[in-house]
């Protein structure tokens, strides 16, 4: 008997528990800002929309400043990041003044990398790493840039349209869990 090739396996992120749950791998908060330099507002839910970015987010309005980037759907950060940077530059500092969409706990986001996972019910893929711009130094604080250099988040790409909410898992993918075709970028 013949058996057809899959079109295209996935690379499965590293397996950490029996469900590929990431251990304590968790949505903390979400984060939208209606244009590019608007204040970001913090909500319990989001809407992402396959393709396009979370409803009511600057990249999803095509208000954002990085327009035009494929990969600019989705932004995430690690909440440990935030607070090891809100160390070495001494002074508070709050996931929200980072300006990413969804800042996790317990998950090593540079690993996602060119993987697929699920946040909650929505499958996003990894594509880059979000490095810190200038910008974002000179709207949060000097020495940002180089304490965020390396560990600045991850960009992803929304493959299903549904629902994100805080306290939602984080879940690596799993060879038969294909979402289906990418979306065209």
């Amino acid at each position: 008997m013949l058996r057809s090739k899959p079109a295209r396996r996935l690379r499965p992120a590293r397996n950490m528990g029996g469900d590929r749950t990431m251990p304590g791998g968790r949505v903390v908060l979400l984060c939208l800002a209606p244009a590019g330099g608007a204040p970001v507002v913090t909500v319990p839910a989001a809407r992402a929309v396959a393709g396009r970015g979370l409803e009511g987010d600057r990249y999803f309005l095509g208000t954002g400043t990085w327009l035009g980037w494929p990969d600019v759907q989705l932004t995430l950060i690690e909440e440990e990041v935030v607070a090891a940077v809100a160390q070495a530059l001494g002074r508070p500092l709050h996931p929200a003044d980072l300006r990413r969409n969804v800042v996790t706990r317990g998950v090593r986001l540079a690993g996602l990398i060119g993987r697929r996972f699920r946040l909650g019910a929505v499958w996003v893929e990894g594509v880059r790493p979000c490095d810190p711009c200038g910008y974002l130094e000179g709207r949060v604080a000097p020495g940002l840039k180089a304490a965020l250099a390396g560990r600045g988040g991850l960009r992803a790409r929304i493959l299903t349209t549904g629902w994100i909410c805080t306290g939602d898992p984080v879940v690596a993918a799993g060879p038969e869990d294909d979402p289906g075709p990418l979306p065209a970028a």
